[in-house]
This record gives structure tokens, sequence and C-alpha cells, in this order.
């Protein structure tokens, strides 16, 4: 499990978070927006509005449009979008490993981790009933 979720803000229209990255690796997996949005559960619109922030954001395309095979087309990661990703990620591993350095101790006394070992040690604790024959 992911600990910390971040954005990082470039510049003052140029932004990067786990949207817009999950959304490349899906463009990335899927080579369509139109698939890679519903990967995601997202609308087309919606993937089509943070793929244009991005086109908005950067000198250099993070996408290209492909043309013909099957289906007419689709959509790929440039080298650039790709370097996105792969540094957005490597954040991401950084940033949660000092915070887990920070918060361990704190992770054991969460409520949802109380609530789940309480119901695992009532689970194990509760006899099933017996079986009528």
């Amino acid at each position: 499990m992911q600990l910390v979720r971040f954005r990082v803000d470039l510049g003052p229209r140029c932004s990067l978070g786990p949207g817009k990255i999950a959304l490349l690796e899906a463009i990335a997996d899927k080579g369509s927006l139109t698939h890679a949005a519903a990967k995601l559960g997202m609308s087309y619109r919606y993937a089509w509005l943070l793929l244009e922030d991005l086109k908005r954001s950067f000198v250099e395309p993070v996408t290209r449009a492909t043309v013909g095979g099957r289906r007419g087309g689709g959509v790929e990661l440039t080298r650039f979008g790709a370097e996105v990703v792969r540094r957005y990620n490597l954040a991401t591993r950084r940033i949660d490993a000092v915070a887990r350095g920070a918060f361990t101790p704190l992770l054991a006394k969460a409520a949802s981790a109380v609530r789940k070992s309480r119901s695992r040690a009532r689970a194990r604790s509760v006899k099933p009933a017996p079986r009528k024959r």
C-alpha cells in the first residue's frame, strides 16, 4: 500500500499527480485513450482533459498519436512521457520510504488497522455452529 499521495507543481500551470501519472501508465499499457480511461474508471472526456493539460504543461509532448492498425490508430507515450512517469514513480518510492520511516510507529495505531486486527481476532474466536445431519 502506498502511504503518501502527492502532487508536484513544476510551474504555475504545470502539475503532476497520481491521476495524470496513472493515465499515462494506462496509455502506455493500452495504446488508446479510450481504453486507458475505461481501465481507470474515468470518462473519456475527463481523460482527454487531463491529457490536454499535460500537453499545455510541457514544451515537449508526453504522448503522440499513432496511425493505422485494426482500429485506426491510438496514442502512445513519447520518450519524454515515459521519463515523466519514471521520475514521478522514483520520487513516489523515495517519499514513501521516508514517510514509512517517520510514521511506522503510528501505523499500528491507525483506526483502520486496529479495526482489522480486532475483526480478525473475533473471526478466530467464533466457532462455527454444529452442522445438522
